[in-house]
């Protein structure tokens, strides 16, 4: 192994960038903290994305709270997944105590606590900012990924998209698309118009696209489509000179996969769409952290892990960082593992075999180095300690280096519920994307339109006749499936209330 002397020289020449940085801690030798060599990151390449891995109750949320912490002091917002609910804290003031006082020791730095500007968001009924997005924001393509639509379905979703936008039918929510697709499959004038200028939907995709709508329409999607939709530059505040921690409550996520994909994929989207071309600015404009990555990328097709990987090739040319946070380097898909500018990673297990190979894996990830045996030492990383290695202001991947990572200035817990309702209670985002608004779109016009077709013909076949009990057409059949009889049934179960709420919320419109 290489003497204290050479690590420290080295360390200190890639380590400690001339221009603007966060500090995470303090490097390590031989199990002790070496006060003089900074762990540093450049703003310049904080935007070239990153990961945070490590096996459970190693310190993982701790650390991104401190780079949360970090990136705060320096003016940039960032938006944290919060799937376990632990990140809340974050808004007020931490406390010493002797683990602390002993940390801070060590590192030779001072302990000042603090507590950050935050907002709380959710595409859920939790309390916070709503976030909500409207079908037409999605598109076509985009759409029909997270429906995972094949082929031929793609194409049908781009001629009703055709047909609604030459006829003037916004498509604000899922109920919009849902009427449009059953104008033009049984009403005999949309019929007409379809099938005369863009081409008839046969009845075999048409179930398979409503299908699809409903799974979505199942994991809570009636709630995310809507208005007002969120302006991603919302996302950009500042307070007092620091950057807001925007924290997305999801704790209920991980039954809904489906529409935690949907969700980070329009917004990677939108950002990329509306942010402009930063260049080298010398510091990002926003940075997203992903808790749990691997919700993402389990339930995950491989078109939408290629979108992904897609989106985050270009979105950091918006000045805009990506952050996973999973248990091990092999939830990420190596597609994805290959974009990471910054690896911190914290210990890993070896309790089976399984679990070794995963170690030696996540050794490869790293550079080699002279001054430790990763492949042991990455086994007994103690809470709170992990490797590092990021890019420095060339670019140029850093040494790997055993780092003792500064504890969080702000409380390391969650909010109480009267804090979070104080939180809410002030925040002049919440005010403004609470209520839904219920403008006129597809659903609202279409029904008009059927309506008076109705009566026409009920005007010109005005006879007194035993009415016949007409037959379901294809779409309630369809509807009327295994598939909306569960939806259906779902609903039930969430009783009246939840039904009012959730699709009132979603549902309708501008």
């Amino acid at each position: 192994m290489a003497d204290k002397i050479k690590f420290i020289e080295e360390l200190n020449a890639r380590y400690n960038p001339k221009g603007d940085h966060i500090i995470l801690g303090k490097g390590m030798l031989d199990g002790e903290v070496v006060a003089d060599v900074n762990v540093t990151i450049p703003l310049k390449t904080v935007n070239r994305h990153g990961l945070i891995a490590g096996a459970t109750g190693t310190g993982k949320t701790k650390t991104l709270q401190v780079f949360a912490e970090q990136l705060s002091h320096q003016g940039i917002p960032s938006l944290v997944l919060d799937i376990k609910g632990d990140f809340s804290g974050i808004a007020e003031a931490g406390t010493e105590n002797p683990a602390i006082q002993e940390r801070y020791a060590k590192t030779q730095l001072p302990y000042q606590p603090q507590a950050f500007p935050v907002e709380l968001m959710t595409i859920s009924g939790e309390r916070g900012v709503k976030l909500r997005a409207t079908v037409t924001e999605f598109g076509p393509v985009l759409l029909s990924k997270i429906l995972q639509l094949n082929e031929t379905q793609q194409s049908i979703m781009s001629i009703v998209f055709k047909y609604c936008d030459d006829k003037g039918l916004p498509l604000i929510d899922l109920n919009d698309l849902k009427k449009v697709l059953q104008y033009v499959t049984e009403n005999p004038q949309g019929k007409a118009e379809l099938s005369s200028n863009y081409g008839s939907i046969a009845p075999a995709s048409l179930g398979a696209i409503l299908r699809a709508i409903v799974a979505l329409e199942q994991q809570g999607a009636s709630g995310f489509f809507g208005e007002l939709s969120f302006d991603v530059h919302d996302l950009l505040q500042t307070r007092d000179g620091k950057g807001v921690v925007n924290i997305l409550r999801v704790a209920d996520i991980q039954s809904k996969p489906q529409l935690f994909s949907t969700f980070m994929l329009s917004l990677f989207a939108e950002i990329y769409m509306t942010f402009p071309e930063e260049g080298d600015s010398g510091k990002p404009k926003l940075v997203l952290f992903i808790d749990e990555a691997h919700l993402i990328f389990d339930e995950s097709s491989k078109a939408l892990v290629s979108q992904i990987e897609t989106m985050m090739k270009l979105i950091r040319s918006k000045g805009v960082g990506i952050y996973f946070i999973t248990q091990i380097p092999g939830d990420v898909p190596e597609s994805v593992l290959s974009q990471l500018g910054l690896k911190i990673q914290h210990a890993l297990r070896g309790f089976t075999a399984k679990d070794k190979k995963e170690i030696s894996k996540a050794v490869e990830n790293y550079p080699t180095t002279d001054f430790y045996n990763a492949s042991t030492l990455i086994q007994n990383l103690g809470i709170g300690e992990a490797f590092v290695t990021a890019l420095d202001e060339r670019g140029i991947p850093t040494p790997l280096v055993h780092t003792y990572l500064i504890s969080p200035e702000s409380r390391m817990n969650v909010l109480s519920d009267a804090e979070i309702s104080e939180l809410t209670g002030r925040s002049a985002l919440v005010d403004k994307y609470e209520k839904v608004v219920d403008n006129e779109s597809a659903y609202e016009m279409l029904v008009k339109r059927m309506e008076q077709a109705s009566r026409e013909v009920e005007a010109v076949n005005n006879q007194k006749t035993k009415p016949v009990k007409e037959e379901p057409g294809m779409f309630e059949q369809i509807l009327q499936s295994k598939a909306g009889r569960t939806f259906t049934s779902t609903l039930m179960r969430e009783g009246a209330k939840a039904i009012l709420g959730m699709l009132g919320l979603g549902g309708r419109r501008r």
